[in-house]
């Protein structure tokens, strides 16, 4: 049997990109200088500081990222917005409903996807 953990990224700065993760419950279960193991119930987010070479990285590259997305499940999509725009947290639009579901999404600190679909039965 082949069970997916989980994924590893690329970031420019853990210092940055760390705090973000953990704001939407990820905790740290391995920290080095240069990699942070996260976990969010079963699976697993690994962050790999590569520093300024991701943030140089030409325009194509950068808009490619946003095709790569964590993705995650939430139960109330509407209260999970309201609570990030309370928060502060730019996100970029409110929930929608792309037909196979509904789902909200925001971007890391390094332009990665971060999406919640709606675990909530319709």
């Amino acid at each position: 049997m082949i069970t997916f953990a989980g994924m590893s990224l690329p970031v420019a700065s853990l210092d940055r990109s760390v705090p973000f993760y953990v704001s939407l419950g990820f905790t740290v279960e391995v920290r080095t200088d240069r990699f942070v193991l996260l976990r969010l119930g079963a699976g697993t987010l690994g962050l790999l500081e590569l520093g300024p070479v991701v943030s140089q990285e030409d325009e194509r590259v950068r808009r490619l990222r946003t095709f790569v997305q964590v993705e995650l499940l939430a139960d109330d999509l509407d209260e999970l917005y309201a609570e990030f725009v309370a928060r502060g947290v730019e996100v970029a639009g409110p929930p929608r409903d792309r037909g196979f579901e509904r789902q909200l999404q925001l971007r890391d600190p390094d332009g990665f996807t971060v999406e919640f679909a709606d675990h909530s039965p319709r």
